[in-house]
C-alpha cells in the first residue's frame, strides 16, 4: 500500500462529524472528483469516482447519516496498468441533486442560470473545524503524497485555476506556503517541504501518518548529517595527505639541490621532522619542536620551505 493510500485510509476511519463538517468535506470531494450527469429527461445527476474503497464508504455514510441521501455504488475494473477497482458513487434521480449541489455550493445560481462554483464560499469554511474538513475532503478527492523515504511532495489536483488559487489560500491560512502550478489541463496545489507537509497532515487529522513521516524525516536528516560529516572528514583528510606529500617532495628537492643545512634553523627543524614523520599533523609536528610551535606557525614555516623549493624548480628549468 502506498503512503498516500495509508493517509487516506487513516482519515476515512474518523466519521464523527457535525453536519457542517460533513457538508464542507462532501463539498470539497464533489468539487474535486465529482462529475455532473444528465439523464434521458434532462434529469441532473452526480457521480463521484475513486479507487479507494475507504473513501467510497465514507461518502456513502456521510450522505446517508447527515443528508438522508441514499446512493448507488458501482464497482468496475480500472483501465489503467494498475488494474485497481474503481468505485463510482451515484446520486441519481430519486434525489433533488440540484438542491443538494446548491447546499454544498458546488453549483451557484446567476440570474436564474445554474453554474459551477469555482470559489470556496465563506459559509462552507466558517470556522476552524469546517476549514479542516474542507481541506480533508479536497485531499480525499484529489490529493496525493509521495513516499517520504524518496521525496517530500504533497499535492491537490484540480481542474480550474481559480478554484486552485482559492484552495491554496485556504491551506495557507494555517501558516503554510502552498503554491499553484499548471500541469497539462490540471492545476496543482502543492507543498514540497517536509515540515509543512507534516503541518498539513495535522490539519487534516492524519496523526499516525504524521508521526511516521516525522520519523522518516528525522532518520533522513541523521543520515544526511552523517554523510556530510564523513564527506567533510574525507575531504579534510585528503587535503592533509596531499599537502604532506607535497611538503615532503619540496623538502627532498631542497635536500638534493642545496642541502637542508642551507636552510635557516627554524625551517630546517621543521623540514627534518616532516621527513621523519610524513603522516603527522601540523599540530603534532609543532608539539615535537623545542620550544613547541602552534599549528599556524608550523604551517607558515612549511609554506616558506615550499616557496624555496618552487624557486629551485624555476632555476632548474
Amino acid at each position: 500500500m502506498s503512503f498516500s493510500a495509508k493517509v487516506k485510509n487513516e482519515i476515512c476511519r474518523y466519521i464523527d462529524f457535525t453536519k457542517e463538517e460533513a457538508l464542507a468535506q462532501l463539498s470539497a470531494i464533489m468539487r474535486v472528483s465529482g462529475t455532473l450527469t444528465f439523464g434521458g429527461n434532462k434529469q441532473l445527476g452526480l457521480k463521484i469516482t475513486t479507487e479507494n474503497p475507504a473513501i467510497a464508504r465514507l461518502i456513502f455514510k456521510l450522505l446517508k447519516k447527515h443528508f438522508k441521501v441514499h446512493t448507488k455504488i458501482m464497482v468496475k475494473r480500472s483501465n489503467t496498468f494498475k488494474k485497481n477497482n474503481v468505485y463510482i458513487i451515484i446520486i441519481g434521480e430519486d434525489v433533488d441533486v440540484k438542491e443538494f449541489l446548491k447546499e454544498t455550493e458546488v453549483l451557484k445560481g446567476e440570474e436564474g442560470i445554474m453554474a459551477l462554483n469555482y470559489d470556496i464560499s465563506p459559509n462552507m469554511v466558517k470556522d476552524d473545524k469546517t476549514k479542516r474538513a474542507y481541506i480533508r475532503g479536497a485531499f480525499l478527492g484529489g490529493g496525493s503524497i509521495s513516499n517520504p523515504e524518496k521525496t517530500y511532495h504533497l499535492e491537490f489536483v484540480t481542474n480550474n485555476n481559480n478554484y486552485a488559487d482559492n484552495l491554496s489560500k485556504l491551506i495557507n491560512s494555517y501558516g503554510l506556503g502552498s503554491k499553484v502550478i499548471q500541469r497539462k489541463n490540471s492545476y496543482i496545489v502543492y507543498l514540497k517541504e517536509g515540515e509543512q507537509i507534516i503541518d498539513l497532515l495535522n490539519v487534516i487529522g492524519a496523526h499516525s501518518s504524521l508521526l511516521e513521516l516525522e520519523n522518516v524525516r528525522i532518520m533522513k536528516e541523521m543520515r544526511n548529517n552523517v554523510n556530510r560529516l564523513v564527506n567533510c572528514e574525507t575531504a579534510n583528510l585528503s587535503k592533509t595527505v596531499n599537502a604532506a606529500v607535497r611538503q615532503v617532495e619540496s623538502i627532498k628537492l631542497i635536500q638534493k639541490e642545496i642541502g637542508l643545512k642551507r636552510l635557516p634553523l627554524n625551517l630546517r627543524e621543521v623540514a627534518e621532522l616532516r621527513l621523519k614523520f610524513p603522516d603527522e599533523s601540523l599540530k603534532e609536528l609543532g608539539e615535537m619542536l623545542s620550544p613547541p610551535v602552534g599549528k599556524s606557525g608550523v604551517n607558515h614555516r612549511l609554506r616558506k620551505i615550499e616557496k624555496i623549493a618552487e624557486e629551485l624548480r624555476k632555476e632548474g628549468r
